[in-house]
């Protein structure tokens, strides 16, 4: 669809210099704008690409004050991010959403199927499992038995719920996805084998949670493993049993968190963090790429390495470790001197 620069600034409430009756029917980055394209610039380091780029209309913060003449035209909105996310997401709501049931699906007699509901082709769908209305379930995706899936919620392909799980509203779950799998409960025994613990619990997903490609979610072994209302899980993480994740907290690609770990609201964890079991994170952390977290974590800190601990104190700490090299070369060198003054007593 096209849309022009008047229609696009009335929407996001933004001024606009230059045409207001240029158009655009697609989306690029500032640095590869084509014509008949939207690009944003929120990121100061890519200005310099603004006075160069092809694009038709650009999305700015409002204090943005170019350093020479922009030859495109230019609509200046409060957060130029947040703007662009908005309009990325009507357009996705444009978009027309799949229909009906496939033929070659399977839905239980004993399920329970909300209005407006897709079901892609060669999905299934187990007895007594409810399905809310407007849910989107692609092709390849097992529902298990007694799941219950709240309204508009999204499975794309291949996504796998097991038994007695419950997803909430509104959220997306991304393909490959794996809710409810057995927990890492072994019980070492005398013989040095291992005797497997029954993994009896499920796993609650509040609303308005989104959850990444290939992640998976671990089942309670006894009780709920819980992703509260808000978080936004990313690819390949795992979750082990019994750990809750907080409202609105952010979790990057690649991080594990062991069993029975519970992390607050609004945390921020970079990606390939690892967080042993039965910790507590409280509300507002901040944990940087590749750390490892070993212990209890006080609100609204900010932590980095591994182990991890303050990122202020591991800053500092890492300048004394690259010069490691050269502290040694030093404290050798004063063992010869020492040596050489011990000699001549």
């Amino acid at each position: 669809m096209e849309f022009s620069a008047r229609q696009i600034a009335d929407f996001l409430n933004g001024e606009i210099e230059g045409d207001p009756r240029a158009t655009i029917t697609d989306v690029s980055k500032i640095e590869d704008g084509k014509e008949g394209t939207l690009a944003f610039l929120a990121n100061p380091k890519y200005e310099k690409y603004i006075y160069d780029t092809k694009a038709s209309i650009v999305l700015v913060n409002r204090e943005f004050k170019p350093s020479r003449p922009v030859s495109c035209t230019i609509i200046r909105v409060q957060d130029a991010y947040q703007s662009i996310a908005s309009l990325l997401e009507l357009r996705e709501k444009m978009k027309p959403r799949p229909s009906g049931i496939e033929g070659s699906s399977y839905i239980d007699p004993l399920a329970t199927m909300g209005e407006n509901v897709y079901v892609g082709q060669f999905a299934v769908i187990s007895s007594a499992a409810v399905i809310g209305n407007g849910v989107i379930i692609y092709p390849h995706v097992y529902v298990g038995k007694d799941v219950a899936i709240g309204d508009n919620t999204v499975l794309y392909p291949g996504a796998r719920i097991y038994d007695r799980c419950q997803i909430g509203n509104n959220c997306t779950i991304h393909a490959g996805v794996v809710i409810g799998s057995d927990g890492f409960g072994f019980a070492p025994q005398t013989n040095s084998n291992y005797k497997k613990i029954p993994q009896v619990g499920n796993v609650i997903i509040e609303d308005n949670v989104e959850i990444g490609s290939n992640t998976t979610i671990d089942r309670a072994m006894i009780g709920s493993t819980i992703i509260r209302r808000g978080a936004k899980l990313d690819n390949l993480i795992q979750i082990a049993h019994n750990v809750e994740i907080g409202e609105n907290t952010v979790i990057a690609a690649q991080c594990g968190i062991a069993g029975s770990t519970r992390i607050g609201a609004n945390c921020m964890i970079g990606g390939q963090v690892g967080i042993i079991g039965h910790l507590k994170i409280a509300d507002g952390v901040k944990i940087a790429a590749q750390s490892g977290v070993s212990m209890n974590i006080e609100e609204n800190e900010t932590i980095q390495g591994s182990p991890a601990y303050q990122y202020g104190k591991y800053q500092r700490s890492y300048v004394l470790y690259k010069k490691l090299p050269e502290l040694y070369r030093q404290i050798l060198k004063l063992e010869q001197e020492i040596g050489k003054l011990k000699c001549k007593r």
